[in-house]
């Protein structure tokens, strides 16, 4: 897929775990483990909001575009 999700990276430039985030967002580690390892379809904004609140850092921080190879 080319949508990257860059949620360890700013995981780590905030030296947070990711048990530490699910519970300042409110959700299960393996809920946010799905969306950091990439294997999400989807993602809300509310919990984008969230991400981005407690990481203190932009959507573009956390997702990325890159081409397929043609």
């Amino acid at each position: 897929m080319p949508i990257i999700v860059n949620l360890d990276v700013m995981m780590a430039k905030r030296k947070m775990s990711l048990g530490e985030l699910s519970e300042r967002m409110g959700i299960t580690p393996s809920n946010l483990s799905i969306l950091k390892t990439g294997k999400a379809k989807a993602i809300r904004f509310s919990t984008l909001l969230s991400i981005c609140q407690i990481l203190d850092c932009q959507p573009g921080d956390i997702l990325e575009y890159r081409p397929e190879p043609e």
